[in-house]
């Protein structure tokens, strides 16, 4: 799907999240990424083939 230079990750790679928006929903709350998968406003995310990774917030610093 990407047509852009550097090619941004595909959707099976660790880094997914750094493609770029092409499409962007916010009062839905999710956006596309040209690599195909659909990432949410509470970090859970649908890739092309159908799978979902859980929402993936980071742990509270502990102070």
């Amino acid at each position: 799907m990407c047509s852009h230079q550097p090619p941004c990750p595909s959707a099976d790679s660790a880094d997914r999240d750094a493609a770029r928006v092409i499409v962007s929903h916010p009062e839905q709350g999710w956006s596309l990424l040209c690599n195909g998968a659909v990432v949410f406003d509470d970090t859970g995310e649908l890739l092309p083939d159908g799978r979902t990774v859980a929402p993936h917030r980071p742990a509270p610093a502990l102070v």
